[in-house]
């Protein structure tokens, strides 16, 4: 029986680095879901799974909604044939910027949206997964969020409170897909580089981003898309078979330096990459 990776948000980022990754080490097929903002991203990635003898699906549609996921998950099960998911990640990055009730105001259709694509669609599809037979048994589903639910920056209110709804789903799905031998987590981790990220800030506003994690993280570095890949192999390990219902700190310690940076700036102007 063969085993596959469900990724979706595949073709760039944090998802196309765990694509590569669970290809290369336990040999994990690949299916894709991609809204094809990043073709080119696309099919670098599928040329990079089939580069390790895997086979690499890519299927392009808006995998954030009720309707997308449906659509998605009967590719799935026809791409697939009788082989099984061993891992599925939801690493979708889709959502709007703006304020709640005052100043530069979010449009409802635009939280709706977010919550969709963040959030809900992670119950969608891990539903879809369990209804239609697919997973494997001990298949690990994973979730990806960041520290904006617990902290503030400005313009995320929607962001953090999806992000938030995301861990309650974790929860509740660990408990009621646990005794059928799934696992479900989520991976809290930091900024890390993505094309996203260009399509928001200058070079200049990057490189300060770049440096204030440095200086704010325990390991003076900031945090890359090939380490949360390697982190998220290690999941899938025999070790980590009991483990479930968690949400797992991979953010560097940088709330541990974070009220020092602000109250001493003069300690951390130069941290060494």
């Amino acid at each position: 029986m063969s085993e596959w990776s469900v990724i979706l948000g595949a073709s760039s980022g944090t998802g196309a680095a765990v694509a590569k990754a669970v290809a290369e080490s336990p040999g994990l097929h690949l299916f894709g879901a991609h809204r094809g903002r990043y073709q080119e991203g696309a099919d670098a990635v599928s040329a990079a799974v089939e580069a390790t003898g895997r086979r690499a699906v890519m299927w392009r549609g808006d995998a954030g909604t009720f309707d997308g996921c449906e659509a998605g998950a009967d590719a799935l099960a026809e791409a697939i044939g009788d082989g099984k998911v061993r891992l599925f990640v939801h690493a979708i990055a889709c959502a709007s910027l703006g304020q709640l009730a005052a100043g530069d105001l979010l449009h409802p259709r635009q939280v709706e949206k977010t919550f969709d694509a963040m959030a809900h669609s992670f119950v969608w599809w891990s539903r879809a997964l369990v209804q239609r037979g697919l997973l494997a048994d001990g298949a690990r589903i994973l979730g990806l969020t960041n520290p904006l639910h617990t902290t503030h920056l400005h313009n995320t209110g929607v962001i953090s409170a999806s992000k938030a709804a995301l861990e309650m789903y974790v929860r509740h799905l660990a408990i009621e897909l646990g005794p059928m031998g799934y696992r479900v987590n989520l991976l809290k981790f930091g900024t890390v580089m993505t094309p996203a990220l260009n399509h928001v800030y200058t070079d200049e506003a990057l490189a300060r981003l770049e440096a204030a994690h440095r200086r704010i993280n325990t390991t003076g570095t900031m945090c890359t898309v090939d380490e949360v890949a390697s982190f998220i192999r290690l999941l899938l390990g025999d070790a980590a078979g009991w483990f479930s219902g968690a949400t797992i700190d991979f953010t560097g310690g940088m709330n541990l330096k974070l009220l020092d940076v602000v109250l001493n700036p003069d300690r951390h102007q130069e941290v060494a990459s």
